[in-house]
């Protein structure tokens, strides 16, 4: 295989989840440019209209509307992909929620939203999707899964983002158990875990006043091309050899903690 060819997914098939907004959206675009196939799950309709008209041009793409945090929308997704493919190359389990408040004033409701997207959907999409990423594997080409879990998975980062930070521990140890018991059928998992990002998501700890980039060695938020980057090469044939890794993308933020 030549260099130009190493880091393509030309033709691939990628589900992205949470794919209409912030990273999700990033990457969305940065897989259509890239050549592949794009369809992106979000439970927000005009979310996913507006991802549509802003990613016209670059290449195919196509939406499911579901909510990932309950089974039912996990089933939901499965289905419809089920229906109008027979393989899955690429699976980006990107969707997510943050919930910040106090520790003597966190909510059951808001600990069990963050755990039922990041974790629990996580998981049931991996089982419910298995079938079309094995009919996508193979020895010279695996399918791949890949997890968007988060700097503060790896260490205490700033903001009362208690569940947060602990489902994103749990999506990087839940990448290693996927990674082992998926290898034998050629099917790669891996997990990125990104710093500061000027996403919505940060929005809940900015409006208190965190200085997010206060333990950033880099001293900057990461863009497009950053989280584009990583993941290409996780997908294509120059991340091949790789399952189980949590790779950070945050700017040496975990290094200084």
């Amino acid at each position: 295989m030549g260099s130009s060819d190493l880091f393509s997914v030309q033709g691939k098939l990628a589900l992205v989840t949470g794919g209409a907004r912030g990273i999700g959206l990033m990457i969305s675009r940065g897989l259509l440019e890239a050549g592949a196939r794009v369809v992106i799950a979000s439970r927000k309709q005009d979310a996913l209209d507006a991802a549509v008209a802003s990613l016209a041009g670059l290449g195919e793409v196509e939406t499911i509307r579901a909510d990932l945090s309950t089974l039912d929308g996990v089933e939901t997704v499965a289905k419809r992909l089920s229906a109008r493919e027979t393989r899955l190359d690429i699976l980006v389990n990107n969707a997510g929620a943050m919930w910040v408040a106090p520790l003597d004033d966190y909510s059951e409701h808001g600990w069990d939203r963050v755990m039922d997207l990041n974790v629990k959907g996580v998981f049931f999409l991996c089982q419910k999707l298995a079938p079309l990423l094995r009919a996508a594997a193979s020895e010279a080409s695996p399918a791949r899964i890949v997890n968007i879990g988060s700097a503060s998975g790896l260490a205490v980062r700033p903001g009362q983002a208690f569940a947060y930070a602990a489902s994103k521990a749990g999506v990087h140890h839940l990448t290693r158990a996927l990674a082992k018991e998926l290898a034998a059928e050629r099917i790669t998992v891996n997990a990125i875990a990104p710093g500061p990002f000027a996403t919505d998501m940060l929005a809940p700890a900015m409006r208190q006043g965190v200085d997010m980039l206060h333990d950033v060695p880099l001293a900057r938020f990461g863009e497009a091309d950053d989280i584009v980057g990583v993941l290409l090469f996780l997908c294509s044939r120059a991340g091949a050899f790789v399952t189980g890794a949590v790779i950070p993308l945050d700017g040496g933020e975990t290094t200084t903690m």
